[in-house]
This record gives structure tokens, C-alpha cells and sequence, in this order.
């Protein structure tokens, strides 16, 4: 099976700049950036509440537990919150129901995403950003390489991205020439 792409810094600005012209723009740039900065998976996405996210006044909590029905493998995970995502939230918190089981992210209908429906808004995104090869999944591996790129262990990167095995979590990284040439200097 092929793999998600993983995007490059000019394809996350292209999407970032088409989803700020999109009809649900706050919504749909949250969502990206949920996928770019926690790797989240679509269904993991999809099942989140405003109350996992936000405490009662609003403020975004720094960490969160998905629960085990909104996992693969249905465990409960632990999921991190940085600085970059803790903004987009914070943005995006205004535009939310006062209600605290509400979906995070309301579909068209005004109810929960289905992971499909959250996997198509994604594929739709990205096809009109001309990327092929780039799925729900893309954010996930992008996230998870760069975090390698930064040089986190590929056994702390496991256990950030809820992955079962190191093997699975070596087949997320994308290997390319700026980290080979960055070996290069270091072995040398």
C-alpha cells in the first residue's frame, strides 16, 4: 500500500492559504493544523468534544486523553498540545457552541464528523491544492517526520504518535537529502 505523502513548508502554506477561503475556513485550518502539530488520525479527529479540548472557561488544556472508542486499537491515548496548535484553538474557540459534549468539529449537518466524512474533507482539500498522494493521513506523517527531523527518538516519536511498534513508527519517517546531508556533517 502506497503511503501519505508528507508535506513540505510551500504545500502546508498552500493548504493553510486555501482553507482561509474555504466556506468553514476557522473550522477546516483547525482541523488541518490538529493533523499537522498531534498527528491525529481522521477518526480520532472526528470524535473529539469541546470539552476534551477546552476546560470550562475556555482555556485550552495542555494535554487531553482521547478516549479508547475514538482509537485505533482502542486504548486511551494521551494527546499534547503545542504552542503552535494551543493558538489555532484559542482562535478557533469563539465560533464553538457553549455546550461541552458538542462536537469539536460540526459537520455540514451540525453533528459529528464520520471518520469517512473527515478522511473525503481532507482528500477535497488537498486534491483542489493540486497534491496527489496527500490523504488524511499526510498531517499524521508529516508531523511524525519532523518530529525526527528535530531529532526526538524514534521511541519517544512512538509513543507521541500512539503508534503499537518502533517498526510501524520507522515506516512513518520519511527519509530525505536535507536529513542525509545533515548526517553527512555530523558523521564527518
Amino acid at each position: 500500500m502506497r503511503q501519505a505523502k508528507t508535506l513540505k513548508d510551500a504545500e502546508i502554506k498552500r493548504v493553510l492559504a486555501y482553507c482561509a477561503t474555504r466556506q468553514h475556513a476557522l473550522r477546516d485550518t483547525t482541523i488541518f493544523v490538529f493533523s499537522l502539530h498531534a498527528g491525529l488520525r481522521a477518526k480520532e479527529l472526528a470524535a473529539l468534544r469541546i470539552c476534551d479540548v477546552y476546560d470550562d472557561a475556555g482555556n485550552v488544556h495542555s494535554s487531553f486523553v482521547l478516549s479508547a472508542a475514538a482509537t485505533k486499537g482502542a486504548r486511551t491515548r494521551t494527546v499534547y498540545v503545542n504552542k503552535t496548535l494551543k493558538r489555532q484553538l484559542a482562535q478557533y474557540y469563539p465560533t464553538l457552541p457553549k455546550q461541552p459534549t458538542a462536537p469539536l468539529f460540526c459537520s455540514q449537518k451540525g453533528s459529528f464528523f464520520s471518520a469517512n466524512t473527515m478522511c473525503q474533507l481532507f482528500l477535497n482539500i488537498y486534491k483542489t491544492c493540486g497534491l496527489s498522494d496527500a490523504s488524511s493521513h499526510s498531517g499524521r506523517r508529516t508531523y511524525i517526520t519532523t518530529l525526527s527531523e528535530k531529532g526526538v527518538s524514534a521511541r519517544v516519536i512512538q509513543q507521541l504518535a500512539r503508534l503499537s511498534s518502533l517498526a510501524t513508527t520507522q515506516r512513518y519517517i520519511e527519509v530525505n537529502d536535507a536529513v542525509m546531508r545533515g548526517t553527512e556533517e555530523l558523521a564527518g
